[in-house]
């Protein structure tokens, strides 16, 4: 399975895994550290 594909199957079925999990634009998070989801979010760098 390429990265993409496990991109895409975790961004349709979230229930994968416990953990928060955001997909954008050339962006993919997974896990939450504050400090990181600032930076992506607010393009902070």
């Amino acid at each position: 399975m390429t990265l993409d594909e496990k991109i895409k199957l975790l961004a349709t079925d979230g229930m994968l895994v416990k953990r928060p999990i955001l997909v954008g634009e050339g962006l993919v998070l997974v896990g939450f550290k504050k400090e990181e989801w600032d930076r992506s979010i607010l393009n902070e760098d």
